[in-house]
């Protein structure tokens, strides 16, 4: 029994780190970090290395919970979480609308009883380990599943992603961050077809239009090549265009579009 709930608490140390990581990463939404805990209670400028840092330390506990059974790693666990539950009451306390971010951006329903809860288990289950006499993975039996189900009924983030899957957002009010249509456009074959043509690899301009991200590059002729990405889709459209600088009037004039 004391080894049961390993496989649980490895398993979300490890989401947790990416879940923050992939956050962090795509930042897509302006103010996003200022709603997720524990970057709520750091200054601005370290929201980012908050973030990180705790996401690091979730797989570090994680691997040495994984590979060995030194109580280093046993414990600072059970800190962790303890740590956890007095953050998730501070964030209560001092920041009510904000969202626990313990699975990043997933995680921004302002923190509740179920959160509290889940940490205060969490903890119970970190603590009943420490004693596990094996490593890892080898603990899986029916108690692990009734811990998968005690923390399932507490977590929030299920209800979140459910309501985000039957009520998306259409497609122009989607955030997207802008790496996300420059990775698309240079993966597509109308780039590839024209790259050769560039100055730069990189925009010297972007917007975003609905469902379109632009991209504007200078070719040798010195005149903008434009490059629409449309922003969903596992195959997304690119549409290019080239428009001289020389081109005066009220309306520019465009060479054929290439699919």
């Amino acid at each position: 029994m004391l080894e049961s709930q390993l496989p649980i608490l490895i398993v979300l140390l490890v989401l947790g780190t990416f879940a923050k990581l992939a956050t962090v990463h795509t930042d897509s939404e302006p103010g996003a970090l200022t709603r997720l805990g524990p970057a709520v209670l750091v200054p601005g400028p370290l929201r980012k290395p908050a973030l990180v840092c705790c996401a690091v330390g979730e797989l570090v506990l994680a691997v040495g919970l994984l590979l060995t059974i030194h109580p280093l790693f046993r414990w600072g666990t059970v800190v962790f979480f303890a740590l956890s539950t007095y953050v998730l009451l501070e964030l209560r306390r001092r920041r009510p609308d904000a969202g626990c971010g313990c699975f990043g951006e997933v995680s921004s329903t302002p923190v509740g009883v179920r959160s509290i809860a889940r940490t205060v288990v969490l903890t119970g289950m970190a603590i009943l380990s420490v004693w596990a006499p094996v490593t890892g993975m080898s603990g899986l039996s029916w108690w692990t599943l009734a811990g998968v189900a005690v923390l399932a009924v507490l977590s929030p983030e299920l209800e979140e992603a459910v309501d985000r899957i039957r009520y998306r957002a259409p497609c122009e009010q989607r955030p997207a961050a802008e790496s996300v249509g420059l990775a698309r456009l240079k993966a597509s074959a109308t780039w590839r077809s024209h790259a050769d043509e560039l100055l730069s690899a990189e925009p010297y301009d972007t917007w975003r239009e609905l469902c379109w991200r632009f991209f504007v590059f200078a070719n040798r002729e010195r005149d903008d090549v434009v490059f629409a990405v449309y922003l969903t889709g596992r195959h997304p459209i690119v549409r290019m265009a080239v428009v001289g600088r020389d081109d005066t009037g009220s309306m520019p004039e465009y060479t054929a579009v290439s699919a």
